[in-house]
C-alpha cells in the first residue's frame, strides 16, 4: 500500500506518494548511492587497467583517466542543475546512459585501439563522458532524498557521502579480487553495467513511480529492457569479440592466448613460413626466424670465463637458458622470472619446447618466480654467481624501469663472484639511442666497467647489449675458447659489434634511479615515431 507523504517542516512542494514508508525509502536511495558508487569505481579501474594493458605505463593511464574523470564529474554536477526539476526521471536517464557506456567501456576502448589505433584518445574521451554522468548522480540523488523527507544539509551530505565512499571501497576491492578472476575485464564491466541499470533505473522507477507520468514509466521500462538485452548480448559475445579484436593487433594468426596475473601472453604462427612469435602485453619477445641472433649475442660473450654458476633474470621462455646449457661445465642455472604462466608455457607448449630444447626441464635449472629486483635484494647471496644474464623487458613502464636502475645494477654487482660478468640487454641503439646509452651510464654508476656492443636482429632491428665486470677494465666481447658451434656469432662479428657509427655512438645521458627513472622517458621518446 502506498504511503502518502506530506511536506515536513521547512519543506516545499507537493506531497509524494511512495510504495514504502520514508525510512525504507531513504534506505533504498542510499543503497542506490552505494551501488552506483561501486559501479563508477569499477568503470574507472577498468579504463586504467585496459589502458595499461594496451598502451603500457600504469601511472600515465591512471593519471589521464582519473584526472579527466574527476574534472568531468565537476562539470556533470554543474550540468545537473536544470535536471533537478525532474530528479527521478533525470536520475533514471543518467543511470541508463551510464550503465550502457560504463558496461561497454572496455569493449569500446579495445575496439578503438584495435581498429582505429586511438587508444589514449578513446580512453580520455570515455573517461570524460563517464565522469560527466557520475558527476550528475549525487545532486540528483540529493534531490530525491529531500523529496522523501527534508533533512538539514550537513546531515544529508554526510549520509550521501558515507554511502558513496563505502560503495567506492566495495567497487575498488571487488574489481581485482572478484570481477577479474571470475569474469575477466570485458565480461566483468558488462556485468557491472547490468547491475548499474537494474539499481539505477528499476529501483528509481519503482520507488518514485507516483511522480512519473505513465508514458515516462513505460519508456523507462522499455529502455531498461533494451539495456539489459544489449549488455546481455555483449556478455554472450565477449569471447568472440575479444578474439576478433586481438587478431587485429597481430600480423599473423594467433595460436595461443591467455591472460596471467601479470600480463597478456600471445603466441602467433605464420601460415606460409616458419615463424612463431611470442608477445607479452603486445610487445614482441622473440621471432623463431632470428631469435638465435639475439640469444647468441646475449649469452655467449658473458660465458667467456668462469661459468659454473649462472643467474638469469627474466628469460622465462627458456631460450637464453638453452644457450647457457650448451656449455658442459655449467653446474647450475637459476632462472628468476616474475610470471609462472610464461615458464609453464616454455616447459609444456610444443612450439616453445621445440625452440628451447626443453631447457627448463634440465636438472641443473632452478626456477624462481619472483620480481627480479626484490629477489636480488632479499634472497641472492653475495658473490654467488659467475655470470648474471639480465634478459629483462624493455624499460617502457614504471614496473620495468626499476630493473634498469642504478640500484638494480648495484644488487647485480653484489651477486657477482670475483671475476664474474654481467650482461644486459639494453634495447636498440638505433631506435632509442638515449635509452641505450643511459643503460650504459647507469651500469657504470653502479661501479661496473661495461663495454657496449650491438648486432642486427631483423625482427627487432639494431639491438644492443652491455657486457660488464665488477673488478677490472671493461671487457672485450669475445667467445670462449670452448664455445659450442654457433649459427650467427663469431669473434669477427663480435669485434665489429663493438663499433658504433657516429650518429649512434656514445652520448651524455643521465643515470636512471628508482626515484628518477629517466631511462623510461628516453625509451618512450626514442620509440614514439616507430
Amino acid at each position: 500500500m502506498a504511503v502518502p507523504l506530506g511536506t515536513t517542516a521547512g519543506a516545499a512542494g507537493p506531497a509524494l506518494s511512495l510504495p514504502v514508508r520514508p525510512g525504507p525509502a531513504r534506505f533504498l536511495v542510499l543503497l542506490g548511492v552505494f551501488v552506483c558508487a561501486a559501479c563508477g569505481m569499477v568503470y574507472e579501474l577498468a579504463l586504467v587497467a585496459l589502458g595499461s594493458y594496451l598502451m603500457g605505463s600504469t601511472v600515465v593511464q591512471a593519471s589521464v583517466v582519473l584526472s579527466v574523470m574527476v574534472f568531468a564529474m565537476g562539470l556533470g554536477a554543474l550540468a545537473s542543475k536544470p535536471l533537478n526539476r525532474w530528479p527521478a526521471l533525470s536520475f533514471a536517464a543518467v543511470e541508463a546512459a551510464l550503465s550502457l557506456l560504463g558496461g561497454l567501456s572496455v569493449l569500446v576502448l579495445y575496439a578503438a585501439f584495435a581498429w582505429l589505433r586511438a587508444g589514449l584518445a578513446a580512453s580520455a574521451g570515455t573517461a570524460f563522458v563517464i565522469g560527466l554522468l557520475i558527476g550528475a548522480e549525487i545532486p540528483l540523488l540529493m534531490s530525491l532524498l529531500q523529496q522523501i523527507r527534508r533533512q538539514a544539509a550537513p546531515d544529508a551530505v554526510a549520509d550521501m557521502f558515507a554511502a558513496d565512499y563505502v560503495g567506492a571501497l566495495l567497487g575498488g576491492l571487488a574489481f581485482p579480487f572478484l570481477l577479474l578472476p571470475t569474469l575477466g575485464l570485458l565480461r566483468g564491466t558488462v556485468a557491472v553495467g547490468a547491475v548499474n541499470a537494474l539499481v539505477g533505473v528499476a529501483v528509481t522507477v519503482w520507488l518514485f513511480r507516483a511522480s512519473l507520468p505513465r508514458r515516462a514509466r513505460a519508456v523507462l521500462a522499455g529502455v531498461l529492457a533494451v539495456l539489459l538485452a544489449v549488455l546481455g548480448g555483449a556478455f554472450w559475445l565477449a569471447d568472440r569479440f575479444e578474439v576478433t579484436a586481438r587478431q587485429q593487433l597481430y600480423a599473423e594468426p594467433i595460436v595461443l592466448q591467455q591472460r596471467s596475473d601479470y600480463q597478456e601472453i600471445v603466441l602467433t604462427s605464420a601460415v606460409s613460413y616458419d615463424d612463431e612469435r611470442l608477445y607479452l602485453d603486445g610487445n614482441l619477445q622473440f621471432s623463431s626466424a632470428d631469435e638465435h641472433r639475439y640469444h647468441e649475442a646475449l649469452v655467449h660473450p658473458a660465458m667467456a670465463g668462469p661459468r659454473e654458476r649462472v643467474l638469469v633474470l627474466g628469460g622465462g621462455d627458456g631460450l637464453a637458458v638453452r644457450e647457457i646449457l650448451r656449455y658442459d661445465d655449467v653446474g647450475s642455472v637459476t632462472l628468476v622470472d616474475l610470471d609462472p604462466a610464461v615458464t609453464e608455457l616454455a616447459r609444456t607448449e610444443p612450439r616453445l619446447t621445440r625452440l628451447n630444447g626443453g631447457s627448463l626441464e634440465d636438472p641443473r635449472v632452478e626456477l624462481v618466480h619472483a620480481d627480479a629486483f626484490a629477489w636480488l635484494r632479499d634472497r641472492a647471496a653475495a658473490g654467488a654467481y659467475d655470470v648474471v644474464v639480465a634478459d629483462l623487458p624493455d624499460p617502457d613502464s614504471e614496473a620495468t624501469a626499476k630493473l634498469y636502475s642504478q640500484e638494480m645494477y648495484g644488487l647485480a654487482e653484489r651477486a657477482l663472484a670475483p671475476g664474474g660478468r654481467l650482461v644486459v640487454q639494453a634495447g636498440s641503439p638505433y631506435f632509442a639511442p638515449d635509452a641505450f646509452w643511459c643503460v650504459g651510464a647507469t651500469v657504470g654508476a653502479a661501479g661496473l666497467a661495461a663495454t657496449p656492443y650491438h648486432v642486427d636482429v631483423p625482427s627487432f632491428g639494431d639491438w644492443g647489449f652491455f657486457l660488464a665486470v665488477a673488478d677490472g677494465q671493461a671487457p672485450r666481447p669475445r667467445l670462449a675458447g670452448e664455445a659450442p658451434p654457433l649459427r650467427f656469432l663469431t669473434d669477427e662479428v663480435l669485434a665489429a659489434a663493438a663499433v658504433f657509427p657516429p650518429d649512434r655512438g656514445p652520448r651524455p645521458t643521465e643515470v636512471s634511479t628508482l626515484l628518477e627513472p629517466v631511462v623510461m622517458d628516453y625509451q618512450r621518446q626514442g620509440w614514439k615515431s616507430y
